[in-house]
């Protein structure tokens, strides 16, 4: 098996971005109890990846309470238990998608509220056209998701897109890093929350498709989604030195 170089270095600088994620996410009213989870492949063992302990507070966490878990659900580094939900979207979706390095679904609340209506998010801001074609809506609510299927079936309807949003239940974003998953989830949230807000206002004013098509294909590259994480994880790390502890 051929390694990426300097694995160490590449583990650790995943396993970072991780936890100033779930730092950044406790700032932002993201997490919601003992719900919510953010996974990171890693990068010796392809098959498996890096997830929050279940039932630790996002603001809380720290490199060293990183959990790495294993295609069958046991915990093969770290002190802790794993979510059970968590493991099966994840695990669907890292076994579906070799291009998925993170994986990013909580319970944020413009997220939530907005898949209660079951629908795309319209390009009517600049910023939602990063989303324009490039995701999808998980149509079909059945309860926590706890069976293998079930996550499969979530996995497929992300298909080869950036996000998908779970009808009833809140938001799913991927991406070939950390940094792009986590700055989607930021956007897309917030999208949802801009949408809701005009819409309660009156009716947006869509862009053109071919407008919408050019702005994603700018600031909906995974460049920039790097780029734009990058003065979120800075602020964090200089908020909480101790996560990287």
């Amino acid at each position: 098996m051929m390694f990426p170089p300097d694995t160490p270095a590449l583990r650790q600088r995943r396993m970072r971005r991780l936890a100033a994620t779930l730092r950044l996410f406790a700032e932002l009213g993201y997490d919601e109890g003992a719900g919510g989870h953010i996974t990171v492949r890693d990068p010796e063992r392809p098959d498996c990846f890096w997830i929050n302990p279940f039932g630790m507070y996002f603001g809380h966490v720290k490199v060293s309470d990183l959990l790495l878990v294993g295609a069958d659900g046991q915990v093969l580094g770290g002190k802790g238990r794993i979510n059970p939900a968590g493991f099966v979207i994840h695990s669907a979706v890292h076994a579906a998608r070799p291009d998925v390095i993170c994986a990013v679904h909580t319970h944020s609340l413009y997220g939530r509220a907005f898949s209660t209506l079951g629908r795309l998010l319209d390009p009517i801001t600049q910023d939602a056209c990063a989303f324009y074609g490039d995701h999808t809506v998980f149509d079909d609510y059945t309860g926590v998701v706890l069976e293998e299927e079930e996550g499969k079936r979530i996995a497929s309807a992300l298909g080869s897109g950036k996000a998908a949003i779970l009808r009833n239940h809140g938001l799913l974003t991927v991406g070939g890093s950390v940094e792009e998953a986590a700055w989607w989830f930021v956007a897309m949230e917030r999208s949802c929350q801009v949408q809701l807000t005009a819409e309660a206002a009156g009716k947006p004013v869509l862009i053109d498709h071919e407008d919408a098509e050019r702005t994603r294909d700018v600031i909906g590259s995974p460049g920039i989604g790097r780029f734009n994480f990058k003065p979120l994880y800075e602020g964090v790390l200089r908020r909480h030195p101790d996560l990287l502890d």
